[in-house]
Order: C-alpha cells, then structure tokens, then sequence
C-alpha cells in the first residue's frame, strides 16, 4: 500500500512538473511573439504554432490571450519577489529603497515586458476581468511588504516615525506604473529609469530618522 501511495505521489508530481514546463513553453512563445508583433496583432494560433502546440491545446491551459497576458505578468511579478528574497539585509533603512532602484533597472531591460505590463493594468480596471483579482491581490501583497520593510527601519531606528509609510509605499507604486504607461504613450522616450532613480533620491532624504548619514547609493 506504501509503495503503491508512493507511486502515485510520484506519478502527480511528475505530471505537474510537465504541465508546468508546458506552460512556461506557452508563455515563451506568447511573450516572443508579443514583442515581435504585439499584443493585439498576435493571434491564438500563431502562439500555438510557436510552442508546437495545436491551438485547442493551447487553450486547455490559458483559455484567451487575456489569460497569457497575465501569466507572462505574474512571471514579472514572480521575478521581483525572488529578487527581493535574494536581497541583502537591510543595513541602514534605505534597503527598500534600493530595491526598488534594482527592479527599476531590471524592468527597464525588458521594455517587451512593460506595454505587456500596461495593458493588464487597463484590464483590472474592469471588475469582472480575470485580471481584476490578480492585480488587486499583488497590489496588496507589494503594498504590504513595502509596509513592513519601511517598519522595520522604523524600529531600529534607521527611519522617522512620523510618517505614512503605507502612503509612501502606495506613492512609489504609482509613480512606477503611472511612468510605464507614460513610457508606452511616449513609444518609449521617457526615461523611467532616470525618473524613478531621482524621486528615489529625494525620498530617502525625507525618510531617513536625524543622524542617520546613509545614502541611496551608500
């Protein structure tokens, strides 16, 4: 009975790792040919194609485009939240302060990535889009972390504690989608990076608690 328990244990597993590595085969392909073609020209059947997939196998594991775009969305997501796990501890406050400089850097090196990350932003604006869910929970989940990085300075020490941080957090947020959109107006002339790295800039000398001579680049 053990053995056969463990079999099947084996036989799940197994097969979960294949449909995930057959949906990160999907996700490559529609994020490539998003970017060559864009979003709205790229059909259902020229991503199957790609991924070697017929377009109703491709269907069995995103039912739409819209469902593909917020998979390739949440692999964004996915990669800052790894980036931040891997992140240093924070020695002098402006630890998340810097990490946002870093996601800054590492998203301004997939400019594909950011209309993709727009158009998703629009669609959770309707409240009975798939995205609306998505979205609000790793609104919530980012707000949150920020939060309590923010906190933490706080309490060593390191940050003033007359502040909202929650609002600071919800500021940063904006200002990083509201340039994203800007950047796709703009067919890409606005330099994100540059902007988010100066608010940041004037943030941590705000933030930071009387005697404490860290620098966002110290």
């Amino acid at each position: 009975m053990g053995r056969y328990s463990d079999s099947v244990a084996e036989t799940r597993r197994g097969n979960y790792a294949a449909g995930r590595a057959r949906r990160d085969q999907i996700l490559d392909a529609a994020a490539a040919k998003f970017a060559e073609k864009g979003y709205a020209e790229t059909s259902l059947a020229e991503i199957a194609r790609e991924a070697g997939l017929t377009t109703p196998g491709l269907t069995h594991h995103f039912p739409s485009k819209l469902h593909l775009l917020i998979g390739i969305t949440e692999r964004r997501f996915d990669l800052a939240a790894e980036i931040v796990r891997k992140a240093p501890p924070d020695r002098d406050g402006l630890g998340p302060l810097r990490l946002m400089l870093g996601l800054a850097e590492t998203f301004a090196g997939q400019p594909a990535l950011i209309e993709l990350f727009v158009l998703v932003a629009a669609e959770a604006a309707d409240p009975n889009s798939p995205a609306r869910s998505f979205y609000e929970e790793r609104y919530a989940a980012t707000i949150a972390e920020l939060v309590a990085s923010f906190e933490a300075g706080v309490r060593a020490g390191r940050l003033r504690d007359d502040l909202d941080y929650r609002a600071i957090a919800q500021e940063c947020i904006a200002i990083s989608d509201g340039l994203q959109l800007q950047w796709v107006i703009t067919n890409g002339s606005t330099d994100i990076l540059a902007i988010i790295r100066s608010h940041l800039e004037r943030l941590a000398l705000t933030i930071l608690a009387p005697g404490n001579p860290a620098t966002l680049y110290g």
